[in-house]
């Protein structure tokens, strides 16, 4: 899926899922594809923005959430702005 670049400020909202960028503090985020409940900080992650704003993350992200009842959990890559699923 083909991702939004989106970096924000301190009154900017709520990023939604498919988005990535920086946050107000100077660090990058994610939020996979149809789970906007998993917010990835990039922090231990290198991160190459390209000429066009998108960034490619290595190595692969892996970020999960514990509800009360359930586990979400989603795994893979953000090449050149496009999330990819393992």
């Amino acid at each position: 899926m083909q991702g939004i670049r989106r970096d924000y400020g301190e009154h900017d909202g709520i990023p939604s899922a498919g988005e990535y960028g920086k946050l107000s503090d100077g660090s990058w985020y994610g939020i996979p594809p149809e789970h906007p409940e998993l917010l990835a900080g990039l922090r231990n992650h290198k991160v190459t923005e390209h000429e066009d704003g998108t960034i490619t993350v290595s190595p692969s992200i892996l970020v999960w959430y514990e509800g009360a009842d359930y586990r979400e959990r989603w795994h893979g890559y953000l090449e050149r702005g496009i999330w990819r699923e393992v």
